[in-house]
């Protein structure tokens, strides 16, 4: 009887890792055949027991990385269920920083990742219903610009998010959406000062066309920090292949690397925001 409790503990504590994390996948449909696919989601979920709030992680440019994954697991810890994204993959996609920046179309086409994901979501029994944020990043951060400010999305989704949380995003991809702009959710923008990929030149541009609920916006920018400062480790350098939105024509050129300082309180920033807004 004992060898039998033994290996039944073994058992269990085998499986705590695949219950805490769990590869699952996220129907997209954006109305179409060419824009109907599934997409592999890493699903991480906290382990108290019973329904709790959700948030949504969106990558950049290339592809989930280390960063989301970090994020995921502090999320995790303070009771929130998170759910990173891989929007590359089953579109045969690897790393789209280069010269061939992802188009305006392109990221039309990656919004509906973001409806997808909040009904997934709202399907699950271990979440709260529409009781959702979503956080994305950088290209993917301008992706998010789509849904926070703009009034197109999926109805069925339109109800479920609760807020949005923008780092470093890319304002450009905000252009398109029209010359007057009004928060649809409480959003959160997160940017380095020195930051000149998604510079906060060009995202203030476009906040300054807000036009009605600016209360609804918060925004944060960390001194001393480039894009990707919570990419812990990285030492900051100069990527002069990369396309650039904020530059003319598009090309080329930007800086990208960690900052400590900026992570924490970004960590911090990010915490008493979903508090406020998702709490749980």
């Amino acid at each position: 009887m004992r060898l039998a409790v033994s290996v039944l503990v073994s058992v269990l504590l085998a499986a705590l890792p695949v219950l805490a994390q769990q590869s699952v996948r996220v129907k997209v449909d954006g109305g179409s055949p060419e824009l109907r696919v599934d997409i592999p989601a890493q699903l991480y979920r906290p382990a108290a027991a019973g329904r709790a709030p959700a948030v949504a992680i969106f990558h950049g440019c290339g592809g989930v990385g280390a960063n989301n994954a970090r994020m995921a697991g502090l999320l995790k810890s303070w009771g929130y269920v998170a759910l990173v994204v891989d929007s590359f993959s089953s579109r045969g996609l690897k790393d789209v920083c280069g010269r061939n920046w992802p188009t305006q179309a392109d990221a039309e086409k990656r919004a509906y990742d973001i409806d997808a994901a909040s009904l997934w979501l709202d399907r699950q029994d271990f979440v709260k219903p529409s009781q959702h944020a979503f956080m994305a990043y950088s290209y993917g951060g301008g992706v998010g610009l789509l849904r926070a400010l703009s009034a197109r999305t999926d109805a069925r989704s339109a109800s479920a998010w609760r807020a949005a949380v923008l780092v470093y995003p890319d304002c450009g991809l905000g252009e398109a959406i029209g010359p007057k702009l009004r928060p649809r959710l409480p959003t959160m923008i997160a940017m380095g000062a020195l930051d000149d990929w998604t510079p906060v030149q060009q995202c203030q541009s476009l906040l300054d066309r807000i036009v009605a609920d600016r209360d609804l916006l918060e925004t944060h920018v960390y001194p001393n920090a480039h894009h990707s400062f919570d990419a812990l480790g990285l030492p900051v350098r100069y990527l002069g292949g990369v396309g650039n939105r904020s530059k003319p024509g598009g090309c080329c050129g930007a800086h990208y690397g960690a900052n400590e300082a900026a992570w924490k309180m970004f960590v911090a920033d990010v915490k008493a925001f979903l508090a406020r807004t998702l709490p749980l």
